[in-house]
């Protein structure tokens, strides 16, 4: 019998902020893994996604969009997708067509090494033929860059057997890094902190999103029960008066909405308790950062 060869890497996934990384990765792996929100700089940290295809195990990894920022948390942010680009086999930049080619400039700055990658030119349903080819043109004074410049789109159905194919053409031929049955290298209470932190940026407006963040206190997993206690770190009396809301009914939004995502992916029913707690200036000091999990 011949031995099939198999071939497995870690794909980088870049882009600006709200670029739909993270929905390009949910739609690939089919669940609700990584965290999806319409305002900007949701993702904080990477997060392997992994794929099968044929025989080809891709391990995707979502990262923060590159932005630049003087805030602490968000050059925390970026460095995370600098460290991406430096620990994959290959990266995908994804290129919304409505974009400006100076997104992919900046990500060709900090590609220092040179590392292999495919354009992913996307949401190419929301413009005409002729404006997908014109922005192909303006892709082509970089040719010598990358491996392939494909356009594509999710929302009608694009294919994602295609897509895969291209990716898996470039991997390298090695065994398999994880189980076959392996959706992400997460943890599960760090895919719950997620859902509770998308849910925020889904329940609430203007800065509070961006100064709150989320610690799993600890799971209590049963048979037939998720029991979950986690605690919604903000920066001010007044932000956590926002979250809790009139009657607790703002906190009450957004543990519907978490629990929904964590039932629909652990398959039990889940009970979650929600804690709001004031720690002064933690996205500005880096021993506050440390402790919620943002390592310099």
């Amino acid at each position: 019998m011949s031995k099939v060869t198999t071939k497995s890497g870690f794909v980088a996934v870049l882009g600006r902020p709200n670029a739909g990384k993270s929905s390009l990765l949910n739609y690939l792996v089919g669940e609700d893994l990584a965290m999806v929100s319409s305002k900007e700089n949701a993702t904080r940290k990477r997060m392997n996604i992994i794929v099968m295809h044929k025989n080809s195990q891709i391990v995707f990894v979502d990262t923060p969009g590159i932005h630049e920022s003087e805030k602490l948390l968000n050059q925390f942010m970026l460095e995370e997708a600098i460290k991406a680009l430096g620990d994959s086999d290959m990266a995908i930049f994804l290129a919304p067509i409505t974009d400006s080619i100076k997104h992919y400039e900046k990500f060709l700055a900090l590609n220092e090494k040179n590392l292999p990658h495919i354009v992913l030119l996307t949401k190419v349903d929301m413009v005409s033929n002729q404006k997908v080819l014109q922005k192909i043109v303006e892709y082509q004074k970089y040719q010598d860059k990358f491996l392939e410049l494909v356009p594509t789109t999710i929302k009608k159905g694009g294919s994602v057997e295609q897509l895969l194919s291209v990716i898996s053409k470039y991997l390298p031929t090695s065994p398999y890094y994880y189980d076959t049955d392996f959706l992400t290298t997460s943890k599960m209470k760090d895919i719950y902190k997620e859902y509770i932190r998308e849910a925020i940026f889904e329940k609430t407006a203007k800065e509070i999103p961006y100064n709150s963040d989320v610690v799993i206190e600890r799971v209590i997993e049963e048979d037939f029960i998720e029991k979950i206690f986690a605690q919604i770190v903000v920066n001010s009396n007044s932000q956590k008066g926002i979250i809790i809301g009139k009657n607790g009914e703002g906190l009450q939004r957004i543990g519907k909405m978490a629990r929904k995502k964590i039932e629909a992916l652990s398959g039990k029913k889940a009970f979650l308790k929600l804690f709001v707690v004031v720690k002064k200036g933690w996205s500005k000091d880096k021993e506050s950062l440390s402790q919620l999990g943002y390592d310099f």
